[in-house]
């Protein structure tokens, strides 16, 4: 049709009634002078724009398009019930309805009317009566904005209310003249327009209508690139924390970001209030990254904070290891950053060590405990160890306070993560502490130190939990045991399930103080059964290229008893105590009796009885004397140098003495370095030596033995029998004498 603007109310040609009930679709293609502008006017309830890919509940579907000279321009696609109430255009207009096939309506719900020009490509007007959001889309969204156009909204918002705008999706496209930017007329500001870059945090809580303004560029021929914006804009009623102002001084800190951002909603139909984060005055947006050596004034438009929710990294990297090494560094999170009204979701550290130069260290301030589905965490926050290195995930696993790990050291770069899960972690802040150090490079993965609590149980994981420990990786225990306790290993399941495609997958349990050492295949054989140990001892596992879906998992547990001592033991030792005390009295008695025969002529080599009967005494009688009453088995000391001096001497004419070989309990560290993994000669258990080799490994002396041991020097020297030996007949025996 045809005629003078404006057309008023456009009715359905011919009637719906008249019309088989097929979908049907209409379409107004409307014509008119660049100079003129043509109004769209939507009756009540108004459109809502859609992306690419929805559709409309009822199935009713408005397409909007307009024309730049020959080329049309895609306005948008509306559903009803929203808050778009016009579209203005110029040099005409091309209006599409689409109506299912059960919709019997008979009206087009828009209006035409003859406006001035607008001298852009179109207006949209959003109308809000209340609390509600809106997303609008550029021009030809999700393809590229017209070069070098302008497009513009108008939002008409009640006195009482307060408007923020977000960005949802923006690209630029590549200029060569101008430059693409959005232009707000807000009320109120002195400067208008108010111009911000695309990639700018856009305005906030401002109060009554404001328009919006997207401006394109000239772009590169050869390269255009795309502009395109998808954006939202929320209003609701001023919040309680609007005119609340808070300082944040990140001026001295290095290397750190504060991101505060709305915590993840699930989708619903009804409105929401969205919480948005300002700084200085109305420069608000629904997140808010907040960078080191500067400070912010931060305020919230927000009707509960518990909405919001603040997450911060910092990295803390060594590029010299020279200066580096040995340093600490505290990993707590800064102060200031505990003020503000929201709760911290979690903070990390980035711990970058320069590759196999410096491995890391890290001492809480208490003992940590290693979470675990046997037993887990109930503090209100965790640390969260993983390594940074590509292509292998290793994930330490969640720590929180009040365990029996004293210290972690990991060989290369990691990541420390500081988790919050209760509101009430403020009350529990002043137990996170956490020191990371700088540490000589070694080649284990990781390597745990752990002091056992007497009251209660240990329960230790590999790494990366349920995805399994990563190939080629080896990781141990440092396990302590105090000097009046039993530790109890057990494995919480009998196989490992790994199976290997390339390598051989071992645990070494080592005994620290004997270095006594076992190794299970863990491919193949079956778990140990749970042992006691009595001194402090290493847990190493070291995994093998595994087969995809049988990867190395294992859990253990380490409880603490009082020693007990052994009734044998005691036995035992009273024993040897009562044939010590005997041989003490028999030395003293055989001292007191060589005095009394003491010669002072010279040396004295022994001495004989002679008034002993040398005649065959009677069965029944040996001697005349009672034993106790006659010296007849008496010998003086015999002085070794003057007997077999001849023997004792050197070539040089002096007195050889024995070597004497005195056990010490070992007094030194219990070992810092854990067991290697295979191979080593003493791994090699089922192997015979030949005749050239020597043992890999010898066993020590048992602490047991407090005694002193003579070892003589070689030679042949001869030993006889006393009929009635001094001594017991397991001590070594004393040579006879010569002159017998």
């Amino acid at each position: 049709m045809s005629g003078p603007c404006p057309f008023g109310e456009v009715q359905l040609q011919p009637s719906t009634s008249s019309l088989p009930a097929l979908n049907r679709t209409f379409v107004w293609d409307v014509k008119a002078p660049k100079s003129v502008g043509l109004e769209l006017q939507f009756s009540v309830p108004h459109l809502r724009q859609i992306g690419p890919g929805e559709s409309c509940p009822d199935g009713v579907t408005y397409s909007v398009n307009g024309r730049i000279d020959t080329t049309s321009v895609r306005i948008g696609t509306f559903c009803s019930n929203g808050t778009v109430s016009r579209i203005k255009m110029q040099e005409g207009v091309k209006m599409t309805l689409q109506l299912p096939w059960f919709d019997r309506r008979n009206v087009s719900g828009f209006s035409i009317a003859n406006r001035t020009s607008i001298k852009r490509l179109c207006v949209i007007e959003s109308v809000f009566e209340g609390e509600g959001s809106a997303t609008l889309m550029s021009a030809n969204y999700p393809e590229g904005f017209p070069e070098d156009e302008l497009m513009t909204w108008q939002f008409v918002i009640p006195a009482h209310l307060r408007a923020s705008v977000s960005f949802l999706t923006v690209n630029v496209s590549n200029c060569v003249k101008k430059e693409e930017r959005v232009e707000y007329y807000i009320p109120g500001s002195t400067s208008n327009p108010e111009v911000f870059k695309l990639k700018d945090q856009q305005p906030g809580n401002m109060a009554g209508n404001f328009n919006l303004s997207l401006q394109g560029c000239d772009q590169d021929v050869q390269n255009p690139g795309i502009l395109r914006l998808q954006f939202r804009v929320l209003v609701q009623h001023p919040q309680k924390e609007s005119n609340k102002t808070y300082l944040v001084d990140l001026s001295n800190e290095r290397a750190m970001s504060l991101t505060i951002e709305a915590r993840s909603d699930t989708l619903s139909h009804r409105f929401v209030p969205t919480c948005f984060v300002c700084l200085e005055s109305w420069t608000c947006s629904t997140n808010l990254t907040l960078t080191s050596g500067s400070k912010y004034k931060v305020s919230f438009l927000c009707d509960s904070l518990t909405r919001l929710r603040m997450k911060g990294e910092k990295t803390i990297s060594c590029t010299d290891h020279r200066y580096c090494h040995r340093k600490s560094f505290p990993l707590q999170v800064p102060e200031n950053i505990f003020q503000l009204p929201v709760q911290l979701h979690h903070f990390s550290w980035k711990l970058l060590v320069p590759k196999e130069k410096l491995s890391l260290a890290l001492v809480p301030t208490q003992k940590l405990q290693q979470s675990t589905n046997e037993r887990g965490c109930n503090t209100s926050f965790s640390y969260f160890v993983a390594g940074t290195v590509p292509g292998q995930d290793l994930y330490f696993g969640s720590f929180c306070p009040g365990g029996s790990i004293e210290q972690i050291r990991v060989k290369q770069s990691i990541s420390v993560t500081f988790r919050t899960f209760k509101p009430n972690f403020r009350q529990e802040a002043s137990r996170q502490g956490l020191t990371v150090s700088f540490i000589p490079y070694f080649k284990e993965d990781g390597i745990f130190t752990v002091t056992p609590d007497i009251k209660s149980k240990v329960y230790l994981r590999t790494p990366t939990l349920d995805w399994g420990l990563p190939p080629l990786t080896s990781v141990s225990w440092n396990i302590s045991v105090p000097r009046n306790q039993v530790a109890c290993l057990t494995f919480l399941k009998e196989r490992t399930g790994v199976v290997c495609q390339t390598g051989r997958a071992f645990m070494i349990i080592q005994e620290q103080r004997s270095h006594a050492e076992e190794i299970f295949n863990l491919e193949d054989q079956v778990l140990p059964k749970p042992r006691f140990h009595h001194h402090s001892f290493w847990v190493n596992i070291s995994n093998c290229s595994p087969v995809s879906g049988k990867h190395l998992d294992l859990l253990f547990l380490v409880t603490l008893t009082p020693r007990k001592t052994d009734l044998t033991v005691i036995i035992i030792a009273a024993v040897g105590g009562g044939a010590l005390l005997l041989f003490a009295l028999g030395l003293i008695i055989c001292c007191v009796k060589r005095k009394k025969k003491e010669i002072n002529k010279g040396p004295v080599v022994g001495i004989y009885n002679g008034n002993i009967n040398t005649q065959m005494p009677k069965q029944q009688k040996k001697f005349q004397r009672g034993r106790k009453d006659n010296d007849s088995h008496v010998y003086a000391v015999i002085d070794d140098t003057m007997v077999y001096g001849q023997l004792l001497q050197d070539f040089n004419g002096s007195f050889l003495q024995a070597e004497v070989d005195t056990y010490r309990p070992f007094q030194g560290p219990t070992g810092d370095c854990p067991p290697s993994p295979p191979p080593i000669c003493s791994r090699a258990l089922t192997a015979k030596l030949t005749a050239e080799e020597h043992p890999p490994c010898f066993s020590p002396e048992s602490e047991n033995e407090p005694y002193t041991f003579s070892h003589p020097n070689n030679g042949n020297v001869g030993s006889g029998k006393t009929d009635i030996p001094l001594l017991d007949t397991q001590e070594p025996v004393k040579p006879a004498d010569p002159g017998e």
